[in-house]
Formats: C-alpha cells, sequence, structure tokens
C-alpha cells in the first residue's frame, strides 16, 4: 500500500513539475533576470566591484563589533549575520549533491545553464532585496517581516497573490529542509555502512533535536549560528575542491571543453531526441542553479530584511555577491571536482544515454555515490571524513535558514487571525517541520528532489511576476540611492510606508554625523 501512495505521489508530481520546469518557467527565469539587467545597465558588471567592497569586505572587518543600530527596540541582526542567514539556506547540498545531479541528468553543459542562470540571477536576487527592504513591515516587537509575499501585497497590492506565494513558501521550506535531511542521513550512512532505516531514523532525530534547540531562538540564533558555520564550512570546501582540481589539473583542458560543447545539443542524438536532451539540459542547469542560489525564488530576501541597515541598495548589493558566491565560486569548484575526477580516472566514457553528451557518459550510481567518490578516490579516507563534516553543516544551516523562510510565510499566510491565534500557528509550523525532519531522513532521495523542485517552480511563479511589475520601482529607488550618493540633495527611498521612512530617515542622518 505503502509502495502505491509513494508512486501516485510520484506521478501527480512529475505532472505539475514537467508544466512547472517547462519552457514557460525558464523563460520567465532568464527573462526576469535580463529585464531587471537592461533597466539597471547590468549593475551586476558595473557595480560587482562596488557588491564586494561594500558589502563582504568591511562586513568581515565588523565580525564581532556591537550591532549599529540606533533604536534599542529594533530586534534586527547585522548585515553579516543576515548574509550569513541567507547564503547558509542558499548554500547547502545543492551545490554538492545538486550540482552533481545535474551533471548526471543534464550532462556537463548543464554548468554552463547554470552560469547563465546565476549572471542574471544576481540582478533578480539585487532586486527581491531591494524590494523586500522597501516594503517590509516592523511589528511592536521591534521585528522585521518582509519578502516576496510583503511587496507582492503592499508593492502590487494585491494580497491574495501575496497569501499564494506564502502557502507555497511553506511548503517549499518542509520540501527544502527534507532534501538537506535526507542527504545527511544517507551519507552517514553510506560511509558509516549503515544502510538500514533504524540508522536513519536515528540521524534524523539527532538533526531534529539540533534544529529545534536552534530554531526556538528564533531569526537572532540563526543568523549567529550561520555566522559562525558558513565561513567556516564553505572555506573547508573550498580547500579540499582546489586541491582535488589540483591533483587533476591535467583533466581540466578536456573537463573545460566538455562543458561547453555539450551545451546546446549531443551529436550522437538526432531529431526529436536531440530536441528532448537539449531542453534536459537547460532545465537541470537552471533548476539546479536556482535551487542553489535561490534567485527567483523570493527566499533568501525573507533573511535580509530582518537586516539592521536601512537602505534597501546596500542590502540589494548583498543580493549580487550572494548569488556570485554561491553558483560561480561554490558551484563551480563543485562541477569541477566531479568532472575532473571522472575525466581523468576514465569513468566518464564513452557509451549511450538518454541523451548522450557528445557520445559520453558517466558509468557511475547516483549523484551522493558521485560526489563522495570523487572525495574518496583523490583525498582516501581524509576525503571521506571531510565529506561527511562538510555536507552535514551545508545542509544543517539550511535547514535552520529555511525554518525561519516557512516561519515568516506562517506569520503572513495566517495573520488574519488574533495575535495569539498567529503565534499558535507559528509554533504548529515549527513542531510540524521539526518532526519532519525524521521523517524525511528514509524517504526516497530522488522523489525529495522532484517534490521540492516543484514548490520551488510554485513559489518562484508569483515572485517573479511582482518582481516585473515592479521593475520600475526598483529602477528608481536604485537611482535615488546612487543620486544621493552623487551629492544630489533628494529625499531618501528606505521604505514603502511614510511613518517608517521618516524614522530611517533620520537615523541615517545621525549615523553620518
Amino acid at each position: 500500500m505503502w509502495n502505491n501512495i509513494i508512486a501516485k505521489i510520484t506521478e501527480i508530481n512529475d505532472a505539475v513539475n514537467g508544466f512547472v520546469w517547462g519552457w514557460p518557467m525558464i523563460i520567465m527565469i532568464l527573462g526576469t533576470g535580463l529585464l531587471i539587467s537592461l533597466r539597471l545597465k547590468f549593475m551586476q558588471i558595473t557595480k560587482f566591484g562596488e557588491s564586494i567592497t561594500s558589502t563582504i569586505v568591511p562586513a568581515i572587518k565588523g565580525i564581532g563589533k556591537k550591532k549599529s543600530s540606533t533604536d534599542k527596540k529594533e530586534n534586527s541582526i547585522s548585515q553579516f549575520e543576515a548574509f550569513s542567514a541567507a547564503i547558509s539556506g542558499t548554500v547547502g547540498t545543492g551545490n554538492i549533491i545538486g550540482v552533481t545531479s545535474a551533471i548526471l541528468t543534464g550532462g556537463p553543459g548543464a554548468v554552463v545553464w547554470m552560469w547563465i542562470s546565476a549572471f542574471f540571477g544576481m540582478l533578480t536576487n539585487y532586486a527581491e532585496n531591494v524590494l523586500g527592504l522597501y516594503y517590509r513591515k516592523k511589528d511592536e516587537n521591534g521585528n522585521f517581516s518582509g519578502g516576496a509575499f510583503y511587496y507582492i501585497a503592499y508593492g502590487l497590492k494585491q494580497k491574495w497573490l501575496g497569501y499564494i506565494a506564502a502557502f507555497f513558501c511553506l511548503f517549499a521550506a518542509i520540501g527544502m529542509s527534507g532534501v538537506q535531511t535526507n542527504k545527511i542521513s544517507g551519507t552517514f550512512t553510506s560511509v558509516l555502512s549503515l544502510d538500514s532505516t533504524l540508522s536513519k531514523i536515528i540521524i534524523g532525530i539527532i538533526v531534529a533535536v539540533i534544529t529545534g534547540i536552534v530554531v526556538i531562538g528564533g531569526i537572532k540564533r540563526i543568523g549567529k549560528v550561520a555566522s559562525m558555520l558558513v565561513p567556516f564550512m564553505s572555506l573547508i570546501f573550498i580547500i579540499m575542491a582546489v586541491i582535488i582540481i589540483a591533483i587533476n589539473i591535467t583533466a581540466v583542458p578536456q573537463t573545460l571543453k566538455l562543458i561547453f560543447t555539450s551545451v546546446f545539443s549531443a551529436k550522437a542524438v538526432a531529431g526529436g531526441v536531440g530536441g528532448f536532451a537539449f531542453g534536459k539540459i537547460i532545465q537541470k542547469g537552471l533548476a539546479r542553479g536556482v535551487f542553489s542560489n535561490e534567485a527567483g525564488l523570493g527566499s533568501s530576501v525573507i533573511a535580509h530584511s530582518a537586516s539592521e541597515v536601512k537602505e534597501p541598495v546596500k542590502q540589494g548589493l548583498w543580493g549580487v555577491f550572494e548569488v556570485f558566491f554561491d553558483t560561480f565560486i561554490i558551484c563551480t569548484l563543485t562541477a569541477l571536482v566531479i568532472l575532473t575526477t571522472n575525466v581523468a580516472n576514465g569513468a566518464y566514457q564513452a557509451g549511450t544515454f538518454f541523451g548522450t553528451f557528445n557520445g559520453a557518459t558517466f558509468n557511475v550510481a547516483n549523484d551522493s555515490a558521485t560526489a563522495l567518490s570523487a572525495f574518496s578516490q583523490n583525498l582516501g579516507t581524509v576525503g571521506s571524513i571531510i565529506f561527511c563534516v562538510f555536507l552535514p553543516l551545508f545542509a544543517f544551516t539550511t535547514i535552520l535558514a529555511w525554518s525561519y523562510y516557512g516561519e515568516k510565510a506562517t506569520e503572513f499566510f495566517f495573520q488574519w487571525l488574533p495575535k495569539k491565534g498567529q503565534q499558535t500557528a507559528v509554533i504548529c509550523f515549527k513542531v510540524i517541520y521539526v518532526l519532519l525532519i525524521v521523517f524525511a531522513s528514509v524517504i526516497e532521495g530522488e522523489l525529495i528532489w522532484a517534490i521540492d523542485d516543484t514548490f520551488n517552480g510554485l513559489m518562484a511563479l508569483p515572485n517573479l511576476i511582482a518582481v516585473v511589475l515592479l521593475s520600475g520601482q526598483i529602477v528608481k529607488i536604485t537611482k535615488n540611492y546612487y543620486e544621493r550618493k552623487n551629492g544630489k540633495n533628494v529625499e531618501p527611498m528606505l521604505s514603502a510606508y511614510p511613518e517608517l521612512n521618516a524614522k530611517f530617515i533620520k537615523e541615517l542622518e545621525k549615523t553620518s554625523k
């Protein structure tokens, strides 16, 4: 009976997923990024240096310093903590297992489509952050709340669509948590040869307990934990990846050639099958790219909206760097690790596949095994141990970030309830979220990936619509910031709400003196 239920869920999800991640979504993702890029004159290039010097550099220098907010009642977090919480939601198993899966199912050419989605996604994420801070709300306890559902409801003034966005965010949060937990349990049981349901359940319980402890503390605790773990795990991964690529340095030229010659179609496939393969390459590249950097989902902006920063554009620049770091650095390193290893050891060889990529395919088992083998083959037991350290850390921080996203979506979705009712709804979400971590640890991995891909796509739809329709407002806010920066005397556009805008202006004047 259980198998029948799973089979039915798979069938339904495949049908919805095929629609959600079809050509309309591909066009929307790339089209939105292109539109914003054109309207902002390709800021991801012209302001890229500023996105580094005005965000990550001063934030790292300011680690450990007291939060600068002038309002003691303001329950915000620092820019770096907001960034860490947001990047912890994007830097997860999608950067390792997801990239590997994209290569295995979409071919090496999927990597290029991840780069393309990231290039335009840098400004899509920028736009989301600008709108998120401009339309965020502050409650009586000093908590900032923002996200796609807020700028849809109060920017577009389409509250019903905001509710839909919040609803899909709820399920995307649960799905994202399931993916991360599933890969944690799968990794440990694989490496430790404990491939049993009981072992996975025990691992799921441990993850659930630790998650529950952190989640109770809200965004402040999530931000602090993320700000400690994200730099550490990212640095460890980058060092290990560079070492592996150096070991297989002779395979790099062939790997790069393979990536770029596999972008469009397979030489060995003709006609309709070739078209299918081409679509699959793009679909997997974009789906995994969005899954990884989340540009277009309207998710990471929820964390960014809790930042103490008053300038929407400043937090928007964090979004530019966030996507760059996530995809162009972490995902690219993963792709090179997987491809150079398999090219060097001969695992990537001539053969047949559903869409043979230039007459070659991988002779491997699955995404997790492929990723793990790349580390163990090159670094031996040390590689396996390191893999078992940073992958769970990547996954765990993502689970924490998405718990907050789901919490804020719950708050918005049930805002029509009295205050106590809203609090009860949030508590219920947290309990369900933690309990489902245990359940997800034993579910078949590919199904969880597929389900979350579907909800990610559904979550992206209303967000992309809002970003396109509010693109004029994004341009105005950006222009206003740079006019003021260049000395022009114009009233700052810091918030959509006059009272909050006036308050922010006063605070900026105090800090500038």
